[in-house]
């Protein structure tokens, strides 16, 4: 019976099928990795515009309702300016209104009047005449005198200071009572769209161009981990021996305008090995790669690690300087 059933087994007649050859290990593939060359230098949060909140009349300020470090919507109230002379004008003509409007009455009288004694042919046409241009200057004289209180009016409302934009108040050169003219500034606001204002020397000023990615370690503005950027605007002009840059960073932080980072920026590309940190091991001092073999096996090879490369993509990169080659595949230790 056993001999029977090699031979079928030896036709693959019979018996249990041989088992799958088990899945080749998860290796990672070493290739050929471009990375920037990064130099440091230093940024300050600016806002991309700070733009002033006038008063639009002269007087008093009344009411201050920001100080600095308030956040602020369009619109929103910042201060507001009285000017006591602007209440007696509106008292001035509303009683002038008055008066013109009794005059208008007065003048209505005297062409209805008229109007019913040209019809008898009891007056002459020029009687009539003068009483219905007396009354068009009266009325006319009440729509003037109407426009101008409303204007003094408006001067009245323009007396509130509004915020030019949103953002966060920056400075705010002036107190309650503070005597003000037409066109003074009462506040300044930093829009809330905050940019990276880089320092380049310009020995690397050829290497930055805008679409360049940036890194600034995040834990410097109270950010946890790295950020990534990109180089939005490059100044086209040299001053100190520097070239000025502009970068966008999410999650930018908006507090303290003008505080100072460290930013790494590209100075040119190179082409070497990046693995993930968590394929070197160290032992003894001597840091070490599993490397699987054509054969199939794995051995543990020397490597030189180099500096630790962050990308967007790769947040733990580390630089190989030797023991690997492109094509190498690794196993995790």
């Amino acid at each position: 019976m056993g001999f029977l059933a090699s031979i079928l087994a030896f036709f693959g007649l019979g018996g249990h099928p041989a088992p799958p050859p088990p899945a080749p290990p998860k290796t990672y593939l070493v290739a050929p990795t471009m990375v920037a060359d990064e130099k440091a230098v230093f940024a300050t949060i600016e806002s991309a515009n700070v733009v002033p909140a006038r008063a639009r009349i002269g007087g008093t300020i009344i009411e201050l309702h920001v100080r600095q470090g308030d956040r602020v919507e369009q619109g929103q109230l910042i201060a507001t300016v009285g000017d006591p002379k602007l209440a007696l004008q509106v008292s001035s003509y509303s009683a002038q209104v008055q008066a013109a409007q009794a005059q208008l009455a007065q003048a209505k009288l005297d062409y209805d009047r008229a109007q019913r004694l040209i019809a008898a042919g009891a007056i002459a046409k020029n009687a009539f005449d003068q009483a219905r241009t007396a009354y068009n200057v009266a009325a006319s004289n009440v729509r003037s005198l109407d426009a101008q209180r409303a204007v003094i009016q408006q001067q009245s409302v323009e007396g509130q200071v509004l915020a030019p934009t949103a953002g966060r108040v920056i400075t705010v050169p002036v107190t309650s009572g503070t005597v003000l003219l037409p066109g003074d500034t009462v506040a300044t606001v930093a829009e809330q769209n905050f940019v990276l204002r880089l320092e380049v020397p310009e020995r690397h000023a050829r290497y930055i161009k805008v679409g360049d990615p940036i890194r600034l370690d995040g834990t410097d503005i109270g950010l946890d981990g790295p950020r990534f950027g990109t180089i939005k605007l490059v100044y086209p002009q040299i001053a100190d021996g520097r070239v000025m840059a502009d970068a966008t960073v999410d999650g930018l932080s908006d507090y303290f305008v003008g505080e100072r980072v460290r930013v790494w920026v590209s100075a040119g590309d190179r082409k070497t090995i990046v693995v993930p940190a968590n394929l070197i091991v160290t032992r003894s001092g001597i840091d070490y790669a599993k490397l699987r073999l054509k054969s199939g096996a794995a051995i543990d090879v020397p490597v030189q690690r180099g500096e630790t490369i962050q990308t967007p993509k790769q947040h733990d990169g580390l630089e190989i300087l030797s023991g690997l080659q492109f094509g190498d595949r690794l196993l995790k230790p």
